[in-house]
């Protein structure tokens, strides 16, 4: 296969990827109002403030959008930092359960639908991480934001920002419409066992190291595909051990 052949190809596994998340999108909406409705009530029931935390994030080609989230901390709790451990006194009774199992993601169905987003994908940046990523991590800007992702997989808010920007380029380098459906099937276990909800006290301390002028990342090489039982450290430096 030549390379316009290639490039055709990928040009309609990606229109076709966003049939699906279209559809997929519409359908999960569809099925889940209900229980949206429900987490909705919850919220205002357990404390003060509005059901949906909004943020501005960066998205495909840093195209900024209002991402929206079920709020599951008290108003203003973003003043004191992005890591939120377990123990979290910001985060509402209501905001544990709703992390835990994932479900404060789901109004980003709404941006799937409007194109903003994707069902999978890396996840939407603030616009002052995106500043702060070396010219190897914006490769991960070249395909649009998802509502899961690849480093899902591999521990997701327990990886440091750097292992998280290294799975976010190796999806993107890698990206195929099976790899999309292996990382959707396995989200949803994940999901249920509450795996990676928090940020482990070593990825909040990575994260308040972490200087502006961090040597460029090298790029992956071979990482072991898709099995979640592999530490991060037998591949983050691009080679199995």
């Amino acid at each position: 296969m030549n390379g316009k052949e290639k490039h055709r190809q990928k040009r309609f596994s990606l229109s076709l990827k966003r049939v699906i998340d279209y559809l997929g999108a519409a359908l999960m909406l569809l099925l889940l109002f209900p229980v949206m409705a429900l987490i909705a009530l919850l919220i205002k029931l357990d404390s003060r403030g509005p059901v949906l935390f909004r943020q501005v994030r960066l998205g495909l080609g840093e195209r900024p959008f209002t991402m929206y989230k079920f709020r599951t901390m008290i108003p203003g709790a973003e003043q004191g930092g992005l890591s939120v451990l377990p123990s979290d006194p910001r985060v509402t009774s209501v905001g544990h359960w709703l992390r835990s199992l994932s479900l404060d993601e789901l109004p980003q169905l709404i941006h799937i639908l409007t194109g903003d987003m994707s069902l999978v994908g890396p996840r939407p940046l603030l616009p002052e991480q995106v500043e702060q990523m070396t010219a190897y991590e914006r490769r991960r800007l070249q395909m649009p934001p998802g509502l899961t992702n690849f480093a899902v997989l591999y521990g997701r808010n327990r990886l440091t920002f750097e292992e998280r920007m290294r799975l976010d380029v190796w999806y993107v380098e890698h990206w195929s419409l099976w790899l999309d459906a292996q990382i959707l099937w396995k989200t949803p276990w994940i999901a249920l066992r509450g795996e990676g909800a928090y940020t482990s006290p070593e990825a909040a301390a990575a994260a308040a190291r972490r200087q502006v002028d961090r040597s460029a990342a090298s790029a992956l090489s071979d990482p072991p595909f898709l099995d979640p039982h592999v530490p991060v450290d037998d591949y983050k430096h691009g080679s199995r051990k």
